[in-house]
C-alpha cells in the first residue's frame, strides 16, 4: 500500500504516490540547484514542472489518475537532466561536468552501483573493484554488507544518462529505495 500525497505542478494539483514524490523531488532540487544563478529560474521551473506533469499523463493507463514511478521514471528519463548554457551560450551537459569523486553509478549496476562508482572515481576495471569487495565480504565475516548498504544511504547518486537504456530491476529498486529512506530520514531531521 502506497500513501498518495497532493503536488503543485505549475499550480495544478496532481495526485502522486510517496515513492514517486521522492524521486520527483529530488530531480526538481537538482534542477533548482542547476538554475541556481539563472534570472528566469522560476519560470524555467514552472515549465519544467508542467513537461513533467504532460508527460506523466501520456502514460497513465485509462480511468486511473495517481502519478506513480511507472510513469514518472520514464517521463524523467524522456525530458533529461535540465541544461545550462555556460558563458558562451553553448549548453552543459551532466557529462561535460566534473562529476563528484564518488557517485553511485546505476546504469549497468549489480545492485545500487557502489562497486560502478568507486571504479569510476578511481578509474579502474569495476570487475577488479567487485571482486575485493567479494573477499572483503568473507574476510570481515558479512560486516561488508554493513558498510555496503551505509555507502548507499550516503554516496550520491550519478544522473542518469537521459538516452541510456533503462535501468535493470535491482538498481532501478535500490535507487528508488534508497530515495525513499533519504526522504523518510531527511523528514525525520527537519
Amino acid at each position: 500500500m502506497q500513501r498518495v500525497l497532493t503536488v503543485s505542478l505549475n499550480r495544478n494539483a496532481y495526485q502522486i504516490e510517496e515513492d514517486a514524490h521522492a524521486r520527483l523531488a529530488e530531480y526538481l532540487a537538482d534542477a533548482g540547484k542547476r538554475l541556481a544563478g539563472n534570472p528566469d529560474r522560476t519560470e524555467i521551473l514552472f515549465d519544467l514542472e508542467q513537461a513533467i506533469a504532460d508527460q506523466c499523463k501520456k502514460r497513465m493507463q485509462q480511468g486511473y489518475d495517481v502519478i506513480t514511478l511507472t510513469e514518472l521514471g520514464p517521463s524523467l528519463e524522456e525530458i533529461g537532466a535540465v541544461e545550462v548554457p555556460d558563458v558562451s551560450g553553448t549548453p552543459s551537459s551532466p557529462s561535460q561536468e566534473s562529476p563528484p569523486a564518488l557517485q553511485q553509478v546505476s546504469e549497468g549496476a549489480v545492485l545500487s552501483g557502489i562497486c560502478k562508482g568507486l571504479a569510476r572515481a578511481a578509474k579502474i576495471d569495476v570487475t577488479l573493484v567487485r571482486a575485493i569487495a567479494l573477499v572483503l565480504l568473507f574476510v570481515s565475516g558479512g560486516a561488508m554488507i554493513l558498510l555496503y548498504v551505509i555507502m548507499m544511504l550516503i554516496v550520491p547518486f550519478a544522473p542518469l544518462e537521459p538516452n541510456g537504456q533503462p535501468l535493470r530491476k535491482i538498481p532501478a529498486k535500490c535507487r528508488d529505495l534508497v530515495t525513499l529512506v533519504r526522504t523518510k530520514l531527511g523528514m525525520l531531521v527537519s
